[in-house]
């Protein structure tokens, strides 16, 4: 049975806006000079070197530009005309880029143009204000960067562990307090780094509780990244901002300490590098049945390649979003997944017990033959799942936009009550004019009644067909973002894909039984 819920919406786009830049460029940069017509007809008493100068009427004419950016790739300019002289003016706009646009003023008049840059960067943009029947122009330059942020992948690295001190004091995090670790500037990760992506674990935990990841110096969320019971070991993948301070805060909200681990994979820079391309998931490994690797279990401290590039995602990707799931595990262990052609690094992306099912999001850099491997650290066999939602690329248009952490749905405290057994929640999102590929999400489960899994897929169906009830049942998804047992909390890291046009996301309760589901939000996806 579908059930809806209200979402933001169309107010997605303005959500950005807390990260907005403006810039300004005051008259007093105008450089003002007389056109070639004029040269030669200097007043009587001109010197030769001021002859061009005073030759052009309209001393005043100038330009004050001020500009703000309205999206990841877009900037609207704003242009007010100084000028004493009453004719048509002609103001031209050279966008730094290789592209022009012109547009008719009157003196005094404020005209607005709006641009989108194919690559997100610096550039400076030169404006123009011509007077033809004073034989004057006048030249503003501005320079501008865009606000999106594209990726660069980084090879699965260990910044925190707060077992052994590395980044923090060889310390466990105490209830109720938070660990602080610097990102910016740390290895060869830069300066200017707007956000990154984290695997971040609780281990040796002694009650239940979360973990909150959050930018450094910035009002901790009512949002979490992690939960755990007693005696878990729990990772989640989490794309976080980075504080203007150049770091991260992981807060333990648990009543006793924990130790935390942080794996970088990649970050975020308002440079152009790698863009995101969501995909509605598809499998490329079960080694239940012998899909994209041998069937049968992958042995104990043995390691597959999984061939992505060329496959599921073009030749030219950097790096891949995906969902890895253990089930069957015969023994406790971990998975790392990391790019062909290197060392397993001392990393972990999955932790499982015997026998348990866990999934958890991973983001990891694609080899130059277009493979990952995954190594299986435990002692023995485990049968591992690998589904593909997104990519990224230099040919991908998708920059993050990160956001204040916000919870968009809690079945638990808002009035709908948990999801059906085998159901599914429709949440509109975006629309489809705002140009949102996709977003980034944590969901977590609770108060699980029977053994399951959820997944998240795009609807084909726009709001207004839900509205008037012209809506289709969406195909039940097959593959799965986080799997539960009964009775566990579990969350997950979710790309979700907007589907292109609606901006509808569902989420499957893929259990015979009810259960709860909260929705965080952390960013978005904008191609323009």
């Amino acid at each position: 049975m579908a059930k809806g819920v209200s979402a933001p919406g169309a107010d997605l786009a303005k959500l950005g806006t807390a990260d907005a830049k403006t810039f300004h460029s005051p008259k007093e940069r105008s450089v003002r000079k007389a056109l070639p017509a004029a040269k030669g007809k200097a007043a009587p008493n001109a010197t030769a070197q001021g002859a061009e100068t005073a030759a052009a009427g309209n001393p005043e004419l100038g330009l004050v530009l001020d500009a703000k950016s309205f999206s990841a790739h877009g900037i609207e300019l704003r242009a007010q005309v100084v000028s004493v002289a009453g004719a048509t003016l002609k103001v031209t706009y050279d966008w730094g880029d290789g592209t022009t646009d012109g547009t008719d003023a009157y003196p005094g008049q404020e005209v607005s143009l709006k641009h989108s840059y194919a690559e997100l960067g610096e550039y400076k943009v030169k404006v123009t204000v011509t007077d033809t029947v004073n034989q004057a122009e006048s030249v503003n330059e501005l320079p501008l960067s865009t606000v999106g942020s594209d990726f660069t992948p980084y090879a699965p690295t260990r910044l925190l562990d707060t077992r052994d001190g590395t980044g923090a004091p060889r310390s466990m995090v105490q209830a109720y307090s938070t660990v602080k670790l610097k990102v910016a500037g740390n290895g060869k990760i830069p300066a200017g780094v707007t956000a990154v992506a984290l695997n971040v674990t609780a281990t040796d935990t002694s009650n239940p509780g979360h973990i909150t990841v959050y930018p450094g110096g910035t009002t901790r969320p009512t949002t979490s990244n992690v939960n755990f019971v007693a005696a878990q070991t729990v990772p989640n993948m989490v794309i976080v901002p980075v504080g203007k301070d150049g770091t991260v805060e992981l807060y333990n909200g648990s009543w006793t300490q924990v130790n935390l681990i942080a794996d970088i994979t990649g970050y975020f820079t308002r440079t152009a590098a790698s863009g995101y391309t969501p995909m509605t998931p598809v499998r490329a490994v079960d080694t239940r049945s012998g899909q994209g690797a041998p069937q049968g279990q992958v042995g104990g401290r043995k390691s597959i390649g999984v061939q992505l590039g060329g496959w599921y995602v073009p030749n030219n990707a950097t790096a891949v979003a995906l969902n890895v799931t253990v089930t069957n595990p015969r023994e406790d262990g971990h998975l790392t997944v990391y790019p062909s052609g290197q060392s397993a690094p001392n990393t972990s992306n999955v932790n499982f017990k015997a026998k348990q099912t866990v999934a958890n999001s991973v983001i990891v850099p694609v080899g130059s033959d277009g493979k990952v491997n995954i190594f299986n650290g435990a002692w023995a066999g485990t049968d591992i799942i690998v589904d593909v939602v997104g990519y990224y690329s230099p040919d991908s248009s998708g920059a993050f936009m990160p956001l204040a952490p916000r919870r968009m749905l809690d079945t638990r405290a808002w009035g709908y009550g948990p999801m059906y057994a085998r159901g599914y929640i429709w949440m509109p999102i975006s629309t489809d004019e705002e140009g949102i590929a996709g977003y980034v999400l944590n969901t977590t489960v609770t108060n699980t009644k029977q053994d399951g899994f959820l997944s998240v897929a795009p609807d084909p169906n726009h709001p207004e067909d839900y509205d008037k009830g012209t809506d289709v049942t969406p195909a039940r998804p097959t593959s799965s973002t986080l799997n539960w047992t009964a009775g566990q909390t579990v969350p997950n890291l979710v790309q979700a894909s907007s589907g292109g046009v609606n901006g509808v996301v569902d989420f499957w309760n893929q259990s015979w039984d009810t259960t709860d589901l909260i929705v965080d939000m952390f960013g978005y996806y904008e191609t323009k």
